[in-house]
């Protein structure tokens, strides 16, 4: 029985094309959008495809958003070192720089990435870089309120407030299992540093003075009256 529509995976195996190169040609161009409902390409629209040039768009293997974040921390001249522990650029970095539509997302995996070499060689020359590496370093909950100069029971409340958002967690683990797992949120600093400027009716000098046990001025705010 001849197939008369395909997802992305079976047009790919039809083109003898690797997935990741039919997304990748999607991205530039050489892929329409799909014909068909719930993502999917009529026969038609398939075999009118260009497998050579889907192919020739992408001639290497992708990395992984830990190797595009390697080559972006070498490019910046303080290259990530084997076994570090604190990654001078790491994989949140590359996910923001996907959000950011700097770099284009070719899995279909939510806990990893992979990219186009040549689309992550082409950021590692892109002005600017050191800039948009440092606005999307990560910070944990309470490197954010440190960097605030407020407490973390009122950071709490600003997340609460919806004033700022983590795009990313993290499993954290104390000792070897899993049972002491914990998931930590994390930010970026450019939307930690965003949060004052965008809330000046907040006395930021009377919340970083309250004292310790005391209740959060913030606490009393609701969500929809603090936007």
């Amino acid at each position: 029985m001849r197939r008369s529509e395909y997802d992305e995976g079976q047009a790919a195996k039809r083109l003898k094309v690797p997935v990741t190169a039919f997304r990748w040609g999607r991205y530039v161009g050489l892929v329409p959008e799909p014909d068909l409902p719930r993502g999917r390409w009529s026969r038609a629209a398939v075999e009118a495809l260009d497998a050579v040039a889907i192919a020739a768009a992408m001639p290497a293997e992708p990395i992984s958003g830990s190797t595009a974040a390697d080559r972006i921390a070498a490019a910046l001249g303080t290259p990530n070192l084997p076994g570090e522990k604190a990654r001078r650029v790491s994989a949140f970095v590359v996910r923001r720089f996907v959000d950011r539509g700097l770099l284009t997302d070719l899995s279909a995996n939510p806990d990893g990435t992979l990219h186009h070499p040549g689309q992550v060689d082409q950021l590692c020359r892109q002005p600017g870089l050191a800039e948009l590496a440092a606005a999307d370093t990560p910070v944990g909950p309470d490197q954010a309120a440190d960097r605030l100069g407020v407490r973390r029971a009122d950071f709490d409340h600003m997340v609460r407030l919806g004033w700022i958002r983590s795009p990313q967690t993290i499993e954290v683990r104390f000792g070897t299992s899993r049972a002491g797992a914990v998931n930590v949120p994390l930010y970026t600093t450019a939307s930690v540093d965003a949060v004052i400027p965008a809330h000046p009716e907040i006395d930021w000098d009377q919340l970083r003075t309250v004292g310790k046990g005391r209740r959060s001025p913030l606490a009393s705010l609701r969500p929809d009256l603090a936007s």
